[in-house]
């Protein structure tokens, strides 16, 4: 199984279905479940149904309400860069957080 490394508040609204998209700068052909990883922590798992993209920063800010950054955070996140919207479904968040080892060096993916 995979995780994915994501910094909180955005960790916590994945897994309560509040953020349906994930803006990262690459694609990923990564399909199907995958559990979240925040702080050391699984704090749930969804289900990546699709990439959508690239997307200039401007453009992704008129959705918002989909992945809940801001455009400035999304401008400084970009560097420059063209945007990709991981879109996720099916979010369940878990009751007990469960401690795992994140491998040094490990920034986006944790096999577990």
């Amino acid at each position: 199984m995979r995780g994915l490394i994501v910094k909180e508040p955005y960790a916590s609204m994945i897994v309560r279905g509040e953020k349906i998209w994930e803006i990262r700068k690459r694609s990923t052909n990564i399909r199907g479940k995958i559990l979240i990883i925040s702080g050391g922590y699984v704090v749930g798992e969804v289900e990546i149904a699709d990439v959508l993209g690239p997307f200039s920063p401007e453009e992704l800010a008129k959705f918002e309400k989909f992945h809940r950054v801001s455009e400035e955070e999304l401008k400084r996140y970009s560097q420059g860069k063209r945007l990709y919207a991981w879109v996720l479904k099916n979010p369940r968040e878990f009751e007990e957080k469960k401690k795992v080892e994140i491998p040094r060096g490990a920034q986006v993916w944790v096999k577990l």
